[in-house]
């Protein structure tokens, strides 16, 4: 099969580890990643919960310059919740050095110089959102997972009119809210405040089940996210027709490298999107996928591929 052009064209962004992994564990994964990954931008840092970040902190300089050396951008994540003065501190932090910094929570535009990236936590729901965070020095925005396709399109050409880049949700638990409480410490009769991490014994996090023992969501930390795992890998070329320039790929565990290599390869025209999703599946076996925001449709859904 050949590609199209405009699929070619798009690039591949691994978003943060949202779990909490073992250090060696997030040191390997950055390093596969760094060397055989065939993506474009890295996001690297904690956006869920600050109690994380002493693990890995004083690896992360390290893993940026393994991933720098693999040829790939690197970018700093901030918190998605920003609660008490030692958070808003380590955020304003994070502008106080040359790296690229991604927005995951508006109250860090206090620091956020020009040039600043947006995540998928901000809810860039409507064009006038989009330009006033243009205005404040934005040139990428990776879109909310929830939206339809037409807001999608809509927000790509606005993107596009001021010069920000757009990137959308294509792999992986789709993020739905953020809270001030821990459900998984709850879940193991334990505060958030003496939690022991229990976050850790989930590496893509502890389902949730219906009182109909149906699968529902996931907890991760403080964190709701989607059981399902989302893939856009059947909708590549409406997704480039619409002036996206970029796919987000979400850690999980698996061989997370043969997932952005599935995502290259379709993207490229050397992979069906059929095939591609096959391979997505055996990766995470068990894994339910979908796209029904994207379709418009319940977001737990998958049509068509």
């Amino acid at each position: 099969m050949s590609g199209a052009p405009m699929t070619k064209d798009m690039r591949l962004t691994v978003g943060p580890v949202l779990f909490n992994w073992p250090v060696e564990t997030w040191m390997d994964f950055y390093a596969r990643v760094a060397d055989e990954a065939p993506v474009d931008k890295v996001v690297v840092g904690e956006v869920v919960c600050s109690k994380r970040t002493p693990f890995y902190e004083d690896r992360i300089l390290e893993v940026v310059e393994r991933l720098q050396r693999g040829g790939k951008k690197v970018v700093l994540a901030s918190l998605g919740l920003l609660t008490t003065v030692r958070e808003r501190r380590a955020a304003a932090e994070l502008f106080a050095g040359e790296a690229a910094v991604e927005v995951n929570d508006l109250t860090a535009l206090a620091w956020a110089r020009p040039g600043f990236e947006v995540g998928p936590l901000v809810n860039v729901y409507s064009e006038g959102t989009l330009g006033f965070l243009a205005r404040k020095g934005a040139r990428s925005i990776c879109l909310p997972p929830e939206l339809p396709f037409a807001a999608v399109s809509a927000l790509a050409a606005a993107a596009a009119a001021v010069g920000v880049d757009a990137e959308v949700w294509a792999y992986g638990r789709i993020p739905l809210a953020m809270s001030a409480r821990c459900y998984h410490a709850r879940a193991h009769n334990l505060t958030k405040d003496s939690c022991q991490f229990v976050c850790g014994v989930d590496p893509d996090g502890l389902g949730v089940d219906t009182l109909d023992d149906e699968a529902f969501l996931t907890i991760n930390g403080v964190q709701t996210m989607s059981n399902s795992y989302c893939s856009v890998i059947g909708d590549l070329e409406a997704l480039a027709g619409a002036g996206v320039g970029a796919l987000r790929l979400s850690p999980h565990s698996g061989d997370f490298v043969e997932v952005a290599r599935a995502f290259r390869a379709a993207l490229d025209g050397d992979l069906a999107p059929e095939e591609a999703q096959r391979r997505l599946a055996e990766n995470a076996p068990g894994a339910q996928f979908s796209h029904g925001f994207l379709m418009g449709a319940a977001g737990a859904e998958l049509l068509g591929v």
